[in-house]
């Protein structure tokens, strides 16, 4: 049965009071048991106890991946005989840092999925076909098998990639929903269409999507989510999580953003200055998980570019709500006088039907702005001019269009998806 927390359905003002009685607790957590902010506190002349709202919060530093990169041992507030699982995180954007997760810790994360399943209509029964790898120090995979079984659903652990076994386990077990990266379905989709594999009518019926965007700003499909639509009529939901946050947001039925747990985590959006942004405005989402023991973090900067939403869902919850990421920060591309975020570039490239796979690197140039070079390897050689094809497309969708360079797809798979990689690497950044 659902049993979504009382606290979702509450108003923004009892929200925020159970937020602050949380994050009172948390701060003398910190301030007992955590080297680094024990030290961060007496530096700063901070007195936790005067921190008792969370407008309070803009008087404490910020916490940034160079910070756990540079002090990791710091953050660890337990011995080390309380840790029962080490993960880290995936280094696609900078060097992993290592999380030390205690029984409590992992108890957290199994609630913490089972309510953002709860929140995607999954319920006890169903049964899930994970296509995310549950080793690599992974704590996604291990996070949604912990909370499939709260869940009191079933579970069929496949692992990522291999779309033949994909599609025998969905023959054999009849899963009903699956989780996986939302470009991995295309790939099912070719599959099951060169292979006669009616999957209109296959057991699967609800697909949670992690790791990429399904939604423009809007709330309104992307083209990847609806050039899946229009082939696979399945139910989609997005979901937004990292190591970091040890907290997901997911969409309800109604696809209107991720929804917020406060009992999980405070939330805040700061400006390039670290200031609070105002209301419906863009800015970086920084974080405090709540209830964590091993190893919490206090006002962490994600560097991801997103906007919150405050309106009641129709779904009846009344907490917040994340718009799909914009981008990264440090990401930010200035291109013949054009602002982009990799993702809009992802975004045209997976749905152009004759691309196998890329890579985009990006570059300084003399003008002291950016230059973006397209690698592409092809599903099969073709007699049309791909190159004027790509750039009218793009100059059709995103008003530029970057160079390309035609690859062995080979190459760019060996480039794109290392053995040692959890998450294929889309875009390298070579800007100095």
């Amino acid at each position: 049965m659902k049993q979504t927390p009382y606290i979702e359905y509450q108003t923004a003002a009892e929200i925020k009071k159970f937020q602050e009685t949380k994050l009172a607790k948390t701060l003398q957590y910190l301030n007992h048991h955590s080297p680094f902010y024990k030290q961060l506190f007496n530096k700063h002349k901070i007195a936790v106890n005067k921190i008792k709202t969370i407008e309070d919060l803009q008087f404490i530093p910020f916490t940034t991946k160079q910070d756990l990169q540079l002090n990791n041992g710091d953050f660890l507030c337990v011995s080390r005989d309380k840790i029962v699982d080490y993960i880290t995180t995936s280094g696609t954007h900078s060097d992993p840092v290592t999380f030390a997760l205690t029984e409590a810790d992992l108890v957290r994360l199994a609630y913490n999925e089972k309510i953002s399943f709860e929140c995607a209509g999954a319920k006890k029964g169903d049964i899930f076909q994970l296509m995310t790898t549950l080793d690599k120090r992974f704590m996604a995979g291990l996070a949604y098998f912990l909370g499939i079984r709260e869940l009191g659903a079933s579970v069929v652990r496949v692992g990522n990639g291999i779309v033949e076994l994909q599609w025998d386990t969905i023959k054999r077990l009849q899963p009903n929903i699956a989780v996986l990266v939302p470009s991995f379905i295309l790939k099912l989709i070719k599959y099951a269409e060169d292979n006669g594999i009616d999957y209109n009518n296959s057991s699967i019926k609800k697909l949670i999507c992690i790791g990429e965007n399904l939604r423009e700003q809007d709330f309104m499909l992307n083209l990847l989510g609806q050039r899946i639509k229009e082939k696979w009529n399945v139910e989609l939901y997005s979901t937004y999580a990292s190591t970091e946050m040890a907290t997901s947001f997911t969409e309800c039925e109604f696809g209107c953003g991720g929804h917020h747990h406060p009992e999980l985590i405070i939330c805040e959006l700061i400006d390039s200055k670290g200031n609070p942004v105002l209301e419906d405005e863009i800015g970086e989402l920084t974080v405090t998980p709540l209830v964590v023991e091993g190893m919490p973090l206090l006002r962490f900067r994600t560097g991801d570019l997103a906007r919150f939403h405050y309106e009641p869902c129709k779904c009846g919850k009344t907490t917040m709500r994340i718009s799909p990421i914009i981008g990264r920060l440090n990401q930010m591309i200035k291109y013949k006088g054009t602002t982009i975020y990799p993702p809009a570039i992802f975004d045209v490239l997976d749905n152009i039907p004759y691309i196998e796979n890329y890579i985009i690197e990006v570059y300084n140039n003399d003008c002291g702005t950016d230059d973006i070079l397209v690698k592409i390897g092809l599903r099969e050689n073709s007699d049309n001019d791909i190159i004027k094809d790509l750039k009218d497309r793009f100059r059709a969708l995103i008003r530029v269009a970057p160079e390309f360079e035609i690859c062995p797809a080979a190459l760019i798979k060996e480039i794109s998806m290392p053995e040692v990689s959890r998450k294929p690497i889309k875009i390298i950044d070579k800007r100095k």
